[in-house]
């Protein structure tokens, strides 16, 4: 079991580290084939959060374990809102400005929505992993289209995502981390999913439970980093940007893999349990967020609140077991 908890820990690391060489590599190459800074930002650099969650979904999906993959999926956008969000609050109250943010955070409440009517039924088709892929292409499309034509590179949200992209690499460094990440993303994804499930036997945890829990936790702890650094350099909206990029990501361009790659019967506590709670946060973080008439900021005590929310909803999982 020891050894277990240690390739857990090497894999989440291996993980983060190999996604964010990948991106690096990809948004570099991009760069220097002359792709405006701006659709990379919104597309490679912004999946960038989210490319340790749809490695682990794949391997999950590949073990035939679509429990994991869905509880990866959603736990992710549970511990983004309550664990990240909160943590972040508590330690600088969050300005929300960007309008960028205010049209997206309604669409995470909408695809959470949708999300939870795929697991109604208690089985994750192909048809419908493919739609949820193609709403994400869609939803990818657009936000360029309007970007470009709105010419609001002033927004913060979008400003900072495009000052993410490297700039002055050369092509042949940008192949080489490209293609190191695309070697260890796999590699580390598959042992970390291994372990965590040799882990979830020991302890009698079901596969839905332990993606919600010890793989989401990890797979956010990017998102967690990211924020921090964020607040720190005053850089609100980016830091809010990451949390709602990576909910959108997560259930349009994650979650879809495993039905696409392991279509099956699914936990029913994913639809009567998991998919409310990501709703109900998704809700609050709109409630505490949205303010058209100007600025909003989400203080210290919300924070506190959203945080006890996540140890509160992480005890009661772990009440449900045995």
């Amino acid at each position: 079991m020891v050894t277990s908890f240690v390739i857990l820990i090497i894999g989440f690391a291996a993980l983060v580290w190999s996604a964010d060489r990948f991106v690096y590599g990809a948004a570099a190459l991009a760069k220097n084939m002359g792709i405006p800074t701006l659709i990379i930002g919104l597309t490679v650099v912004a999946m960038g959060s989210s490319a340790p969650e749809m490695m682990v979904s794949a391997s999950a999906a590949l073990a035939n374990k679509t429990d994991t993959a869905v509880g990866n999926a959603v736990g992710s956008n549970i511990t983004n809102i309550l664990l990240v969000l909160g943590v972040t609050a508590l330690l600088r109250p969050l300005s929300v400005s960007s309008m960028t943010l205010k049209r997206e955070m309604p669409l995470v409440l909408l695809i959470s929505v949708a999300a939870w009517y795929v697991f109604s039924d208690n089985y994750f088709s192909f048809a419908e992993g493919v739609a949820l892929m193609l709403a994400f292409v869609v939803f990818i499309a657009g936000l360029v289209i309007i970007s470009l034509r709105a010419k609001n590179q002033d927004d913060p949200f979008v400003s900072e995502a495009c000052e993410d992209v490297p700039d002055n690499v050369s092509t042949k460094s940008a192949v080489f981390w490209l293609v190191i990440g695309m070697i260890l993303l796999p590699i580390s994804s598959h042992f970390l999913v291994e372990s965590a499930v040799d882990i979830a036997k020991y302890f009698g945890l079901s596969d839905l439970v332990i993606g919600l829990t010890i793989i989401a936790i990890g797979t956010s702890l990017p998102e967690l980093a990211a924020c921090i650094a964020g607040v720190l350099k005053n850089e609100d909206d980016l830091a809010l940007g990451n949390i709602v990029g990576s909910n959108i990501f997560n259930l349009l361009a994650v979650l879809p893999l495993a039905g696409i790659i392991n279509p099956s019967i699914i936990d029913p506590s994913a639809a009567n349990r998991d998919a409310l709670i990501m709703i109900a946060a998704t809700i609050v973080l709109i409630a505490m967020s949205l303010n058209f008439k100007g600025a909003r900021r989400i203080n210290r005590v919300e924070g506190g609140l959203l945080l006890v929310a996540f140890i509160a909803y992480q005890g009661y999982i772990f009440s449900q077991i045995g």
